[in-house]
């Protein structure tokens, strides 16, 4: 049996060996390859994440094996402009990106072990971390070359308001499943 904790800052570093163990089996292969290094640098963001504004985390455990997470913080105004964050802005526009996402519940990590894959954890997760989304507002970013993960996101009612080239290596923003801007958002050609 899979039980799922919620932690906000406070308890959620004691589980940074397991929550590093499990972002490297789930980002560390395809379709994302990511190297060590950056593993390691999500463990270094990792206390600073647990303190930002609206901050919370789900875990999910069988017995004491971590078998997958979920990160989320509020979007902070104005919009950032650091990591994949332009990108996002660019695919808006300012006025959507303003009103839909600042202050919204953004999903920043969703990871599951290669053994947990297709239980419905990672629905579980994600549901955790967006079902208190202020005015079911939440959010996040995926690559366009992760065809997997954007038809896990559309399964599970979220809502692709960005189209960025298929063959490009850009970012995709999904709205969740109650936000209000979702029907606002614009259709794939």
């Amino acid at each position: 049996m899979t039980d799922i904790r919620v932690f906000s800052e406070d308890g959620l570093l004691s589980h940074s060996t397991a929550l590093h163990s499990v972002y490297v089996d789930a980002f560390c292969a395809p379709p994302w390859n990511e190297d060590a290094q950056t593993a390691v640098e999500f463990l270094g963001r990792l206390p600073v994440n647990a303190r930002r504004p609206g901050f919370t985390a789900a875990l999910a455990f069988a017995g004491p094996d971590l078998l997958g997470f979920a990160t989320a913080w509020a979007t902070p105004a104005p919009f950032p402009t650091d990591r994949c964050y332009p990108q996002a802005a660019a695919g808006l526009g300012q006025d959507r990106t303003d009103e839909w996402l600042c202050g919204a519940r953004e999903i920043d990590e969703l990871a599951v072990r290669p053994s947990s894959r297709g239980t419905g954890l990672a629905a579980e997760l994600l549901e955790a971390v967006t079902e208190d989304a202020p005015e079911g507002r939440s959010w996040l970013l995926t690559s366009v070359q992760a065809s997997r993960a954007m038809s896990f996101y559309r399964g599970q009612g979220w809502v692709q308001a960005t189209h960025p080239s298929p063959e490009g290596k850009g970012v995709v923003v999904f709205l969740g499943p109650r936000h209000p801007a979702r029907s606002l958002a614009p259709q794939a050609l």
